[in-house]
Order: C-alpha cells, then structure tokens, then sequence
C-alpha cells in the first residue's frame, strides 16, 4: 500500500463541532489553530482511540499497546524516557513520506516542566502535591487535519501498527470510515448541544467557586525581592516565576475550553482528554517546530494587558515596544535558545531572522522572537533533551534559574511550563509552552501563571502581570455555563 490513505471530505473546517462530539473520550486530542496567525498557526489536528499510550512517571515508564498484533499488552521500562520513547519512535518510522499536511500520525500529548529532572540534577525542595505523570503520549494512525487557510478538511490514515501490507491497508481503509463517521456524528450532536443552549439561556443558579493561590500578594512580592537579590549577586541574569491557582472540580472540561477558545483564541491552543485528568490549553507561544532538518523557536518575552479603547491600547502596544527591561529580557533568552539549538544544529546555521516583535492577542500583548537552526542529523527527541524546557519560562542560566526556581515556587509546576504537541512519524514536529493552561482533576482544577523577572522588575507589578495573564482563564471558569 501507499505509505498513507489520504482523503478529502466535503466539509468546511469548524473544530468545535468536529470534536464536540470526541471530547469526552479518553484518549481524544485536539491541537488547535484556534487564532490563525501567519508563519504560526494554520492547521488544526484532531484524533482519538490511540493504537498505544506512552505516560512516564520519573525514570517509570509504561507503554500500553490497544490496537494490533499486541493488543492488551502493557509493558513497563526503567530508564530515561527521552531515550525510551525515541526508541519507540524508530519502530514507526515514516522518513521521508511527503503529505499535503504537515502532521498526519504520530505523538500527541504533553510533557510536564518535571521531565527536565530527568535532563538535569534539580533540588527537590518544591511539593508534588498533584502527582501527574510527567508525560503522557497517544500514539495515533489517523488523524484529521483542518486547513483553516485552504478552507479544507483531510483525512489522514496509516494503518499503523500493523506491519503486515495486507492487514495494514485494510486496518487504514477501516479506520479512514471510522474517523470520518466520528466526526460526522459529532457535527450532529453540536448541533443538537447548540439548539438546546440557545432554548435553556444557561444557569440562573451559577455560584462561584472558591479559587485559592499558593501566594497572597504580599508573599509573591516577597520571592520576587529575593529572586532580585540572586540577580544581583550574580546568580543570575533573570528567572521566571509564578503562582498557582486552584478551585474546586466543577463543570465539563470541554465546555470551558469552548468558552476559553470564545474569549482568548490561540494560535498553539490544545485540549487533551487522558481519561483520568484533562488538559485545556490556549498557548500563544510555540517551543519547537521542526520540518525535514529545519528547527524553529518562538519565545515570547514581555506582555502588557489590553486596554479599554483603541487608545489606551496604543499606548500599551507603544509602552511594551520601548521597553529597555522588556527588550533586553528578550534578548537574554533569544542567547539562550541560540546555545540550546546550537548543541544539535550545524554550526553557523543558528540566526536569528526576527528578533522583536509585537503580536496581539485578545487579552494582552506580547513581545516575541524567532531563533531558527539547521538539524544535524538528529531526531525530535535528541533536540527536547538538548533544548527542554524552554528557556522563556526559566530564565539564564537555565540550570541556575530552575534551581531557585525549585527554591522560591512552593509546588511543583508539572504540566505548567512544559510542551503539548505532536511528534510526527516522518520525524516532524510541533510543540508549544505550557502557559495559559487548566489542569483538570477529578477533584480541583490547577493553573499557573508567571512572568520573567530581572534586576529592574518591581514586586507589585510582576504580581500584576501574572493577574493579567489569568483574565482569560479566569473568566473561562467563572463565566456562566450556556
């Protein structure tokens, strides 16, 4: 069989309703181009009943096979998982299949901030008091891909884990029909929600629940003042620093991504069902994106709020873009991201073609760069353990700043400050940072917000800036229902 079946379907690309339908199944991802932005975001990517799952937990990890010839079977492996899943990866190896979308199986999932202690030797002073795994990973054969530029809709099928062409190419036709009658049905069931919100007007009843963070104002100031005093010993030039969120368990994780995706649109937006917790994302900040040999950063460094009128948001836009202290935190990490590429890139591939600029978004603005490099024959997992986690959300040095990091946040960040994204069979790949990011529990839902810190940053408005940050979050949350 061709290495893919590849179909077009006669649908225009609406996510919502395409995956309305999937969400609450476990194993169900979305990567979603929920805000289209030029040389970031086009495609969204859903699938779901992934033929392995991939989760780790420190130097544990379990590999659980569903679909295929091994079917049932669940194998458990010590060792670092970077090396374990780039072995796995091998296995289903696509090298140099070109398809008219840029991911069609492979990956999908998140890894947390806490899969760098198997990177580097990091003080564990912070409580893990939620206990997520520090990665977890669906392995998926079929996917659908909505061009939101093109106005097209792919199926994309591979047949995989079969390895028999026979029994591969039928396993790729089935599912192909599979995926096409889950959306289908889904597109029915999202029509038949809609009718029923719009009759219903939403709860009258809505009560707001408790919302509590691991620091009260006068304590964050107090660890932003110490983080300045390590910046002024030389410790460090800058480190990134947040606070954490948490309220009780309460309404459909899916239902607030709908709301959070209405209120802050995101270019590198995501939700991820594991079944016993779920992930709802809406990054604007990308980590890596490889395609063929070529490696790509974005890190985004400096934020203002929107304002209340085209005015005070040109004076925002215009204070944020003469920032010195914004400005030269950027170039901090953009040094830093150059020397993380730099230790798997051809040497003197690594430049940087844009150093500022400012993007809008609909809850605040942002400063960002891009570093881009040239691959030197290696994989997606050789380049994580070279770069992860991303340089913006730590500081520089990195290893320093997570240290203190480790000393000033009272819990550990898990998702927060990691990477949601996809691994690609061909070896390509697409992953963003864990910001502007709910963690859903049965019992509470977790976010985090934080900001960059250097020796000019003023306690008060650093502690701002992290609420400035959670608006949309927070309004997705608290907002009624319906």
């Amino acid at each position: 069989m061709k290495p893919y079946l590849l179909k077009k379907i006669d649908l225009e690309p609406d996510t919502v309703s395409f995956f309305n339908g999937m969400a609450d199944m476990p194993g169900s991802v979305l990567l979603d181009s929920g805000m289209i932005m030029e040389g970031l975001s086009r495609y969204s990517f859903i699938s779901t009943d992934p033929f392995m799952t991939f989760t780790s937990r420190k130097d544990r990890v379990s590999i659980e096979t569903r679909h295929g010839p091994r079917a049932g079977e669940t194998s458990i492996k010590i060792g670092n998982p970077f090396n374990i899943l780039n072995d796995l990866m091998k296995q289903y190896k696509m090298e140099g299949v070109e398809c008219p979308v840029p991911f069609f199986g492979g990956a999908v999932g998140f890894f947390s901030y806490d899969m760098s202690r198997q990177l580097e030797k990091i003080p564990e002073k912070a409580a893990d008091d939620i206990g997520v795994e520090d990665c977890w990973l669906g392995f998926y054969d079929v996917v659908a891909a909505l061009d939101h530029v093109s106005g097209s809709v792919y199926l994309i099928s591979t047949g995989q884990p079969e390895q028999d062409a026979v029994k591969k190419e039928r396993r790729a036709a089935e599912r192909l029909d599979w995926l096409e009658n889950q959306i289908r049905k889904s597109i029915k069931i999202n029509e038949k929600t809609e009718t029923i919100k719009e009759i219903s007007g939403g709860s009258s009843d809505y009560l707001q629940p408790a919302m509590i963070s691991d620091f009260d104002k006068e304590s964050y100031c107090r660890v932003v003042e110490r983080a300045r005093e390590y910046i002024a010993a030389g410790d460090i030039f800058q480190v990134n620093l947040s606070q954490r969120f948490s309220l009780p368990a309460r309404d459909r994780p899916w239902d607030v991504y709908h709301r959070l995706r209405k209120i802050n649109p995101a270019p590198m937006a995501a939700y991820i069902n594991c079944g016993h917790l779920q992930v709802v994302s809406a990054s604007p900040e990308r980590f890596l994106r490889v395609t063929g040999d070529m490696v790509e950063t974005r890190p985004i460094k400096g934020t203002r709020p929107r304002g209340k009128n085209p005015l005070e948001d040109s004076m925002l836009r215009e204070e944020l873009w003469n920032s010195e202290k914004d400005r030269a935190e950027l170039v901090m990490i953009v040094d830093l991201e150059r020397n993380d590429l730099g230790r798997v890139c051809v040497p003197g591939t690594v430049h940087v073609p844009e150093l500022y600029r400012l993007e809008d978004f609909p809850t605040v603005f942002h400063l960002v760069s891009t570093v881009v490099g040239r691959l030197e024959g290696c994989g997606i997992t050789e380049l994580l353990k070279a770069s992860f986690p991303g340089g913006s959300i730590t500081g520089a040095p990195k290893i320093r700043a997570m240290e203190i990091i480790e000393e000033l946040e009272p819990v550990r960040r898990g998702i927060y400050c990691g990477s949601i994204g996809y691994l690609g069979f061909n070896g390509d790949a697409d992953l963003n940072i864990v910001i502007r990011t709910l963690l859903f529990t049965p019992e509470r839902i977790y976010f985090q917000v934080g900001g960059g810190l250097t020796i000019d940053s003023h306690p008060e408005s650093e502690y701002s800036e992290t609420l400035d940050k959670a608006k949309a979050l927070i309004k997705a949350l608290l907002e009624a229902p319906g």
